[in-house]
């Protein structure tokens, strides 16, 4: 049972990233899942597929191009119009079920010997196979569950030159007796031999773990907490989630021999103090130390070059990490809730850090941005309550949703000249930064980009803002005084609701219209100068402003909307409406 939670959260990371956009597209009725970080896509469900079907190495949304390297799970299930198919070498992962109950099952092009083969991934085997099969020459991929439940098998032999052995590939097959894992396999998944004869034999279990040529398969609750790799087994390759779950490891060296750590390897390992991983290692995969939450200490290689997805994700008690300057990013979640790290060193040429890398790392105070950082995704340190300066290197041109939120320690922001846009809520929330002054080339501020900055009292505008986003200084209760950008064009609603201790908003010559409820409850609010151009105001634009007493009004007014300056009690409605039209109760309560 825990191995299929263990799967069912690698897909689940793929197909759904809860802080990045999740995309699609559909190209030749063929739907693709998009992972616009990593720039690769998956073959989804896509049942209106007819006849021969070749599936490029790559495709192109938009501006991006997306590698295609997986046949995803269900993905042609059913579909009795696809008769023949072409795959990439670009794949790396399949699932047999992909391909069940279509019409390329009963195509006897590509069967032999009992087994579906295409473009050098083995999909699927027949039931009535010979019981000791020999793989082809020039198979690099397995798929997963390819034999799956097989009851005839009793040996199986792999060629040289297979890389990649799915998850499930022979789980079940209870008469397997002999398998050899060949030299060049650089990937195992997990659940590849449970259930099968295998498994009892005992001279493949050394120190309570199962060994096939040099791969530690799976580890059981037996071995002892001090985890030590038995020096006469040249372990090169641990399999996906061989430690998971395991309620006894709380340390383990990783021996000189190791080349990778396969996702979900220690995922869940919550006695798990400390690791150390060795020089060779070139990859730590996904979930690969995920909920280890008593881990302190795991020192990263330096010529590491590959790191995944919530590698680290919820480990609590992690103290401290210097990345490899090989690694370009940091990936989605990677050090997510890690609420013990204090000090990062990241990579001197990182170009990415992605959605959520660094949520939730509350003792996180400094962190030293390299100057070839170019992206800064969702919620990247969003909960980083012990941060207290931002440094953005130059190259950074937006900052994407929630990136800082929830800093409420941050008093010190420095933005690049570049800087195009502050998306929605990225410093929602930070409570004491008292100053923000604008780079001369931002174009847009988002939605609720500094909503409830507290302790804002200045904001300094640059004149080529167009865009000030719905709620974007919402309840900014020291914010006193407003000059809007010269060439700002959108002034959304509830933009400056709640400010009350704004005094004094000046408007640009260009500002056509003031968004409902834009400055609703400003209650210091006192004088306001319209923009010349200005043609409409709002729904409640300026409710409840009780001490707003003087409006230069503008000659091009057409329009003033429902309730706009209701309960400002001490501004004289205007006797001379003109043709303006009024919203009811526009002016009622004010003298």
């Amino acid at each position: 049972m825990k191995h299929k939670m263990i799967y069912a959260l690698l897909v689940w990371a793929f197909s759904l990233n809860v802080y990045a956009q999740q995309e699609s597209a559909l190209i030749n009725e063929v739907n693709y899942l998009l992972d616009p970080i990593a720039g690769v896509a998956q073959v989804t469900e896509s049942p209106k597929v007819i006849g021969d079907l070749v599936v490029p190495e790559q495709i192109k949304v938009g501006s991006q191009y997306y590698t295609v390297t997986e046949i995803g799970e269900f993905a042609f299930k059913n579909n009795k119009k696809l008769t023949a198919i072409v795959l990439p070498k670009t794949i790396t992962h399949i699932y047999r079920n992909a391909f069940d109950g279509t019409g390329l099952m009963k195509n006897n092009a590509f069967w032999e010997n009992g087994v579906l083969i295409i473009d050098s991934c083995l999909i699927a085997a027949n039931k009535d196979i010979a019981p000791k099969y020999t793989v082809p020459e020039g198979i690099r991929v397995i798929a997963a569950g390819a034999f799956e439940n097989n009851k005839t098998l009793t040996r199986v032999i792999l060629p040289d030159g297979l890389k990649e052995i799915d998850h499930d590939t022979f789980k079940g097959c209870k008469n397997l007796l002999k398998v050899n894992i060949p030299a060049s396999v650089q990937r195992i998944g997990q659940d590849v031999f449970i259930g099968t004869a295998l498994m009892a034999d005992e001279k493949h279990w050394k120190r309570g773990a199962f060994f096939i040529d040099g791969c530690l398969i799976f580890a059981g609750e037996t071995i002892k907490a001090d985890f030590v790799f038995p020096k006469k087994v040249h372990t090169r390759l641990i399999a996906g989630g061989a430690f998971a779950n395991n309620p006894v490891l709380r340390s383990i060296t990783l021996p000189d021999s190791l080349l990778d750590i396969a996702p979900a390897t220690f995922l869940n390992c919550t006695e798990l103090q400390e690791v150390t991983i060795p020089a060779t290692v070139d990859r730590v995969g996904m979930y690969a130390f995920y909920n280890c939450t008593r881990l302190k200490h795991a020192t990263l290689p330096a010529t590491l070059s590959s790191l995944e997805g919530y590698a680290f994700h919820g480990c609590l008690n992690l103290q401290e990490q210097v990345l490899s300057d090989r690694l370009k990013e940091i990936p989605l979640s990677c050090f997510h809730s890690c609420r013990g790290l204090k000090n990062i060193t990241l990579p001197k040429d990182l170009i990415r850090i992605n959605h959520a890398a660094f949520a939730g790392c509350s003792q996180l105070e400094r962190i030293d941005l390299p100057e070839s950082l170019e992206f800064i995704g969702e919620m990247a340190f969003a909960g980083c309550s012990g941060l207290v300066r931002v440094d953005l290197p130059s190259n950074v041109t937006n900052l994407n949703k929630g990136a800082f939120k929830d800093c409420i320690h941050l008093y010190k922001v420095n933005f690049p000249e570049k800087l195009y846009a502050i998306d929605d809520e990225v410093f929602v929330n930070c409570l004491v930064i008292e100053k923000i002054v604008l780079p001369k080339d931002l174009y847009r501020v988002g939605k609720g980009a500094f909503a409830e900055c507290k302790n804002l009292t200045t904001v300094v505008m640059n004149d080529h803002t167009h865009v000030i986003e719905s709620g974007a200084f919402f309840h900014c209760i020291r914010l006193n005084e407003i000059s809007l950008p010269k060439e700002l064009e959108r002034l959304d609603k509830s933009a400056f609701e709640k400010c009350i201790n704004l005094r004094r908003v000046y408007m640009n010559e260009v500002l056509e219209k003031v968004d409902e409820r834009a400055f609703a409850e400003c209650t210091s609010l006192q004088e306001v100068k319209m923009s010349p151009r200005l043609t409409h105001i709002g729904k409640e634009a300026f409710i409840n402003c009780v001490n707003l007493q003087k409006v230069t009004w503008s000659d091009q007014l057409e329009e003033i909307g429902q309730e706009a300056f209701r309960d400002c009690i001490k501004l004289q409605a205007p006797t001379d409406k003109g043709g303006i039209r009024l919203g009811k109760n526009a002016f009622k309560g004010c003298r």
